[in-house]
């Protein structure tokens, strides 16, 4: 996610600013993603067979699955909650 595509002509300590804000914020909303895609997780075991699967390396696995998924999504643009949070963040510190 590119908030201030002219990043380049910030001060150093100001570009690594931004650039930290924008990834806590995409963690932010990866986190929360990943939180809405669980249901689904849980879910797909019970497509196509009766049986639940009991099996936790499975549920490792899906579960690093459904948090690659999350990050991709948050860093494509997500639902615009990292970008909102960024801006909400940069407004209260130009205030100051």
């Amino acid at each position: 996610m590119k908030i201030d595509p002219d990043i380049s002509r910030l001060p150093t300590a100001e570009a690594q600013r931004q650039a930290k804000l924008v990834d806590a914020a995409q963690q932010f909303e990866a986190t929360m993603l990943q939180e809405l895609l669980k249901p689904m997780q849980h879910g797909q075991s019970s497509w196509g067979d009766e049986q639940k699967s009991e099996d936790s390396a499975s549920d490792t696995i899906s579960s690093f699955g459904t948090e690659a998924i999350a990050k991709a999504i948050s860093k494509g643009g997500g639902f615009g909650i990292a970008r909102r949070v960024v801006e909400q963040v940069t407004q209260e510190h130009q205030r100051r």
